[in-house]
């Protein structure tokens, strides 16, 4: 004898096989109800375009572009890079860098054979300032500083210069006549 859960489980199952009678309108219902919610166009940037080109035209192009490329880049180094800001008329040169931290700071580079202890700033007193003046005559100059003898640091103040062979974060300077 079947115990009453058996039972029940076997009139669930008796229920689920029979068969689903569907509506024969609802599939003609369902597409109608597509068809008129319609998708809105694609915007013309989307849109699938096609493009024939011929062999000689593709040659165009291609002749086109390289000389676009060759242009651009013969302009680029007609004009080279921006000038720097220049300083006129000065043969001392001063050199001032903000460090509240530092214990001390040097200035270094290609006017000093990048030497930290032929160019030490001093501190002027004013919370965290170093300077020197330094007396350049008329030319272009890479620089740095050294704080506390091992931190390299380009001058905020200064057009970076390209990094070096080094790694060194350096700047550049004019002197002009």
């Amino acid at each position: 004898m079947l115990e009453p859960q058996d039972e029940l489980i076997t009139r669930i199952v008796d229920e689920l096989k029979r068969p689903v009678r569907m509506d024969q309108g609802l599939d003609a219902r369902v597409m109608a109800e597509v068809r008129t919610h319609a998708r809105r166009p694609r915007p013309w940037f989307l849109r699938r375009r096609v493009f024939a080109v011929t062999p000689l035209g593709g040659l165009a192009m291609a002749a086109t572009l390289a000389g676009l490329v060759v242009g651009t880049t013969l302009a680029v180094q007609r004009l080279g890079p921006s000038p720097e800001p220049e300083i006129t008329a000065a043969s001392a040169v001063p050199f001032v860098l903000y460090a509240p931290d530092a214990r001390s700071v040097a200035l270094v580079g290609d006017f000093n054979d990048w030497d930290t202890a032929a160019t030490p700033l001093q501190p002027t007193g004013s919370a965290g300032a170093w300077v020197v003046t330094v007396p350049l005559a008329p030319g272009r100059y890479r620089y740095g500083f050294v704080v506390d003898g091992s931190r390299w640091l380009a001058d905020p103040g200064a057009p970076r210069a390209p990094d070096d062979d080094f790694g060194a974060p350096n700047s550049v300077l004019t002197v002009g006549t």
